[in-house]
This record gives structure tokens, C-alpha cells and sequence, in this order.
């Protein structure tokens, strides 16, 4: 019988928030792989587990989910860590979960810390609909095209950034979005914890000054739908009159149903939308 692949989530930073259910499991494990053995074995001696470890990172991460697929194979129940935080979340762990869904292994996710959701949560911005994004791409190409779908994003976006292309990516987003609101969240659940909550020309004007240490989670402010309708109302009003009646009558909308639509699309009344056309044919 297969043995089962679990996810288990370590603390980002306080060691105190590592679940019993996490602890136990790390315990009871034939194996353990981790990201950094190095980084981890401090973890593992916290908490005096014993088990075997082996690395698994993104330089051997599909080499070596095939190994330890042939361990699953064999019944040995195998508990994957990253350095912090949840694994498969912006790490290898998710070529080895998706080879191990495939080959039809059991997966268990223990849940558990996870920055993206402890700066969201605390950020002060919305956090009903978010996207998150992980790190943006450092090739000029893919990060200009996904900084240009964050243009239009409603909503609240969540990015992580090194210290050291910390002020390039506010930059980047500031020439993208705008001076968005933002929450630059850095050492989450650290010693040296700190949550600014600002907008993206603050922050730039900051961290000019300021050099950037730690490990940062940004969380910044959707699109609103009271700009994207202002936008469109913008770009109607650019469009002459009788092309944005023709624009509704070639769909097949009566000329009343027309006038309608233009109205509300350029945020006025149908009568003027009316009298305006009349002043256009008494013009000719």
C-alpha cells in the first residue's frame, strides 16, 4: 500500500506557531523532505524529531519527486517542508504534489503559517477577493506583461519581494498602478516585525532613504470599480455622438434604446442625449 505525501506548513518566523498536528506528523514520518536541510535541521532539533531528512529544492525538483515517488511507491509516508511557511506556495512542493496526484499518491495538506495570508489579514485592505502573485518575473518581458494585467486587477494584489529589488518593484508598480494604497509588510512574525501602511509614492520616497533589510510581503489596493467606470465614461466621451448611437443600433437597439445606453454610458440624461443630436442635424 502507497504511503502519503503530507504538506506540512513551518512557522514563517515565531517557531510558536508550528500546529501539534504538524509537530506529530514531522514525528511519525519515515522521511522528510525539505528545501534547505540546513535551514531546517534548526527546526527539527527545536523540537528534538529525529526522522531522516533529505533536500528537495528547485535545482533537483523533478529528479528528485521521481525518488521520492518510488519511496511513496513503497509505503513510506513522506512530510515535505519548506524553509517557512506552507509548501507549494512560490516553492518546488508544487511540481512534487502535482507528479504525486498524477501517479495517483495520497496528498494531505496540513494547514499552517503562510505570509501571504498573515500580511493580507493584517494589511488594512480589502481581503475578500485578492490575487496573489508571488514574486513578479525578473525578465523585462513577462514583467511587463503581468504588470500590465495588474492594471486592471480589482482585486487586492499580494506580491513578495527580496530586500534588494525591494525599491525596483515600487517603482515598477508605481509607473504600472498608479500611487495605489499599500501595506509593506516586512519580518512577519519576527523580532523585527513591521507593517507600514501607506501608498507606493510614500514607500518609494522611504526607501530611497531608508535601506531595505528583511524578507517583504506586499499587499496593495485594487482597481476600484468607481475608476474603471470613470475610465470608460472617459473613453465614451472621446467617441463622437452619433458613432456611439451607431455603435448600439448596428447590435440591433432601437434609436430610443440607443439614447439609453449613450446616456448612461456618457453619465447624462437621455434627453440630452436627444437634444444633442438634434443640435448636430440643425447644424448641417
Amino acid at each position: 500500500m502507497a504511503g502519503t505525501l503530507y504538506l506540512c506548513a513551518t512557522p514563517i518566523g515565531n517557531l510558536e506557531d508550528i500546529t501539534f498536528r504538524v509537530l506529530r506528523t514531522l514525528k511519525e514520518a519515515d522521511l522528510i523532505a525539505a528545501e534547505d536541510t540546513r535551514n531546517s535541521i534548526k527546526l527539527l532539533n527545536h523540537f528534538e524529531i529525529k526522522v531522516p531528512m533529505t533536500s528537495y529544492h528547485e535545482f533537483n525538483k523533478i529528479e528528485k519527486a521521481y525518488y521520492l515517488l518510488d519511496k511513496l511507491r513503497e509505503g513510506k509516508n513522506i512530510a515535505l517542508i519548506t524553509d517557512a511557511g506552507t509548501p507549494g506556495i512560490s516553492d518546488p512542493g508544487e511540481e512534487l504534489v502535482k507528479i504525486c496526484c498524477e501517479e495517483g499518491i495520497r496528498v494531505v495538506s496540513l494547514p499552517g503559517a503562510a505570509a501571504c495570508i498573515t500580511a493580507l489579514t493584517a494589511s488594512g485592505l480589502s481581503s475578500r477577493r485578492f490575487a496573489f502573485e508571488a514574486f513578479l518575473p525578473r525578465d523585462k518581458k513577462q514583467r511587463g506583461v503581468l504588470l500590465d494585467e495588474l492594471k486592471g486587477e480589482t482585486r487586492t494584489i499580494v506580491l513578495y519581494e527580496a530586500p534588494h529589488h525591494l525599491l525596483h518593484t515600487l517603482e515598477d508598480l508605481y509607473q504600472a498602478l498608479g500611487n495605489r494604497k499599500i501595506s509593506v509588510c516586512r519580518e512577519l512574525t519576527k523580532k523585527h516585525e513591521e507593517i507600514i501602511r501607506s501608498s507606493i509614492q510614500d514607500m518609494l520616497d522611504f526607501y530611497r532613504e531608508q535601506e531595505p533589510r528583511g524578507e517583504y510581503v506586499l499587499v496593495i489596493e485594487g482597481k476600484s470599480y468607481e475608476d474603471i467606470e470613470n475610465e470608460k465614461k472617459e473613453e465614451w466621451l472621446q467617441m463622437d455622438l452619433e458613432e456611439h448611437m451607431r455603435l448600439y443600433e448596428e447590435k440591433g437597439a432601437s434609436h430610443k434604446e440607443a439614447m439609453k445606453k449613450v446616456a448612461a454610458d456618457r453619465g447624462i440624461s437621455k434627453r440630452e442625449v436627444y437634444q444633442m443630436l438634434l443640435d448636430i442635424g440643425q447644424s448641417r
